[in-house]
This record gives C-alpha cells, sequence and structure tokens, in this order.
C-alpha cells in the first residue's frame, strides 16, 4: 500500500533535549500513537553530510559530501529522486543546502528560493539561506506547500534549534527552549497531517555538545531522536531503526522502487 510521508527534520536537536522537551510529540508516544526511537548519527557529526545520508542512505565517506563546505550536487539516488521516478509529487521547505544538493548547485536565491518545476527531484520548494530564519515561517512554508501541491513526499527543515544551540550550546535555556518552540509549532499541524493521511518521521541530523558545536564522537553530538506517527508504523519497541534506513524505509512507505536499506520491523 502506498502513502504519503512527511519527513520533518529538526536541525541539531540532541536525543536527550528531545526526550524531555517534546511535550506535544511526547503525549502522542503517551498516547499509544507514536513512537520514540534513539538514533547515532553517522560521521561526521556535521549537517549537510547527514542531510545526504538521511535522504540517500550512504554514509559521508561513500557520498564524498564530507564537510559542510562540498557546494554540488549529490551523485546518489536520494528519496526525491526515487519518488519522482515512480510518478509521485515532491516538496521541501528546507535550507538552501538541500536545494543544492538535490536541485541545482550553487544556490542562486534568485532562482531557487521558490521552485516548482516538474522536472527536479525536488519539484516544489520554499528554501531559505540565514539559520535564525523563524521556524514558524518555515512551517508556514511547508504548509502551503502541502495544501497547494498535496506532495507525496514532503520534507520539513527548520534550523532554529541549531542556530541556537551554536549561540548558547546544549545546557542552556536558549537551546532547550527552541526545541519546546518547535514542539509547539508542530502542535498545530501534527493532527492535521495525520488526518489528511501523512505518516510522519520526526528526527535531526545530529546533537550539539556544550562547546556550541559538533562533529565529534560525544553521545550529545551523535544521539538523536526519531519520532513516527501513523497507521503504517508498527510501533514495536523491538525496533532498531539506524540512520541509513530512513531513506529505504520512507521509500517502502511511498512505494517506491529502491536498492537502500530497510528498517522492517519499524512497519507493520
Amino acid at each position: 500500500m502506498s502513502h504519503k510521508v512527511i519527513l520533518v527534520m529538526l536541525d541539531g536537536l540532541n536525543y536527550q533535549v528531545a526526550r524531555h522537551a517534546l511535550g506535544h510529540l511526547q503525549a502522542f508516544c503517551a498516547a499509544g500513537r507514536a513512537a520514540l526511537y534513539k538514533l547515532e548519527c553517522e560521521l561526521p557529526a556535521l549537517s549537510r553530510p547527514l542531510y545526504e545520508t538521511i535522504l540517500t542512505g550512504i554514509t559521508p565517506i561513500d557520498s564524498g559530501i564530507v564537510n559542510n563546505d562540498v557546494v554540488r550536487l549529490s551523485s546518489g539516488s536520494s528519496v526525491f529522486h526515487y519518488a519522482r521516478s515512480a510518478g509521485l509529487k515532491t516538496a521541501a521547505a528546507a535550507y538552501h543546502w538541500i536545494s543544492e544538493l538535490y536541485n541545482r548547485a550553487p544556490f542562486d536565491a534568485g532562482r531557487d528560493r521558490h521552485t516548482s518545476d516538474a522536472s527536479l527531484p525536488i519539484q516544489y520548494g520554499h528554501f531559505y539561506y540565514a539559520d535564525h530564519y523563524p521556524d514558524s515561517h518555515l512551517f508556514a512554508d511547508a504548509e502551503s506547500l502541502r495544501r497547494v501541491h498535496q506532495p507525496d513526499f514532503l520534507l520539513v527543515h527548520p534550523m532554529n534549534i541549531d542556530d541556537a544551540g551554536h549561540k548558547h550550546g546544549l545546557d542552556s535555556s536558549q537551546y532547550r527552549n527552541s526545541a519546546r518552540s518547535a514542539d509547539v509549532l508542530l502542535a498545530n499541524y501534527l493532527q492535521r497531517w495525520l488526518d489528511d493521511g501523512y505518516q510522519i518521521l520526526v528526527t535531526a541530523d545530529h546533537g550539539m555538545n556544550n562547546d556550541r558545536s559538533h562533529n565529534g564522537l560525544l553521545p550529545e553530538e551523535r544521539e538523536v531522536p526519531l519520532f513516527v506517527l501513523g497507521d503504517a508504523f508498527s510501533l514495536s519497541a523491538n525496533a532498531q531503526p539506524s540512520q541509513l534506513q530512513l531513506c529505504g524505509t520512507i521509500c517502502e512507505l511511498l512505494s517506491a522502487h529502491h536498492d537502500k536499506p530497510v528498517c522492517r520491523e519499524l512497519l507493520k
């Protein structure tokens, strides 16, 4: 059975902060309508390499996207590519590095900020390029894309949690409150998305440390959450998903042909 999917990537969100600060998502878990899993991000724990990992199922050392300064199109096949090949609609409200990985590089704001082109892997997009771009605006961008285009796969990628971490560090009220704010924003959309038949995954690329950075082996840098919501998920406590399995698992939900690893236990 084919499902529509929304992937929410809360940039820079550490697992422990997600576990205690995302009250609305945890309410879904407490009601038996969602599940939370702990993932360990691939290395290096940097954003652009891990966007590629999440969306293609390829490690950074194999993808060649080994740091944030590698500005080129991905050489791999992403969820966007597989979905488009299956005749599905794709969309993203995301940081401009996503556009550079899968649509066009380098990013040209006048050309690429607002994208509507059925020939591209990400057919419909709103892409931002300031880390402090408000999460509230980003979620509204995503909802606009969803309402107008009804995509089968939608990526929602806000940056304010990561921005707060780089400015104030992991153990700061600003970082924790940015996570809480994202949860409050999600509360405006999650049930609406579920009611419209979407399967939802909420995760992060990497975590954050007290040095106001990430790129190492500390648990707080590598451990990230994965919340899953929707009737296609098993919600099994025995599932042990990995970051490398997200691409393939999403493709399974979409019924899009792919050759990526899948966490079968995550699905019914």
